[in-house]
């Protein structure tokens, strides 16, 4: 339980700097996007050197999956 929780807290906060990230640079649309399709936030972050949020949100969404399918067996 506490690796799905820890999982969940990484991805929402790896979204929320990706989110700022794209904000600050244009086309500011896109952060926009990514809140409403959360899987364009790592790829649009990528595409904007933010390397490690992005690959911190790809793990974090991993290990949440891995999470939540042990915890439903």
């Amino acid at each position: 339980m506490l690796v799905l929780a820890g999982a969940f807290g990484m991805l929402d906060t790896a979204h929320v700097a990706l989110f700022v990230a794209l904000l600050r640079r244009p086309p500011r649309w896109r952060a926009i996007v990514a809140l409403v399709v959360p899987p364009l936030a790592p790829f649009w972050g990528w595409e904007a050197r933010q390397r490690f949020a992005s690959a911190v949100w790809v793990f974090a969404l991993l290990v949440y999956g891995l999470a939540v399918t042990l915890a439903a067996i």
